[in-house]
């Protein structure tokens, strides 16, 4: 599999990994016309601290695996209820429901393009755990 994606691709992949984890309330924000330092956020929630954490952790595993990346940077509370991972071009946040609702990132945003779910699905669906499975 080709490791050089397009940042939106990539973001596309990001998205669809943490939704195949259980993530919830996924959201990609296409940044890139209002921000200089990256080109799409990926916004996530969990239910749990310990979720917060697996899928962070899940996450940059994955990604390592699919596409031989490191993030250049991650950050995180002690208490795990809000994890950031920086792999420049797309930043991910994975953020308790309590702190994705006091923070509302997306309406800080809301200057930016969101991307509707079924296209990020459609356009991750090479990346899927589950493609080959039948339902």
């Amino acid at each position: 599999m080709d490791k050089q994606i397009t940042s939106y691709k990539f973001a596309c992949a990001v998205a669809r990994f943490l939704d195949e984890k259980i993530a919830n309330d996924i959201s990609i924000l296409n940044i890139s016309k209002v921000s200089s330092f990256a080109d799409y956020f990926v916004i996530c929630s969990a239910q749990t601290n310990t979720q917060v954490k697996a899928l962070t952790e899940n996450l940059t595993d994955k990604v390592k695996t699919t596409f031989a990346r490191l993030p250049i940077g991650k950050e995180n509370d002690i208490k795990n209820r809000w994890n950031l991972i920086d792999y420049g071009d797309v930043v991910v946040h994975i953020l308790h429901r309590d702190e994705r609702e006091a923070y509302a990132i997306e309406k800080f945003w809301n200057h930016a393009f969101s991307i509707p779910r079924e296209t990020w699905l459609e356009e991750s669906k090479e990346y899927s755990e589950y493609e080959n499975i039948e339902r």
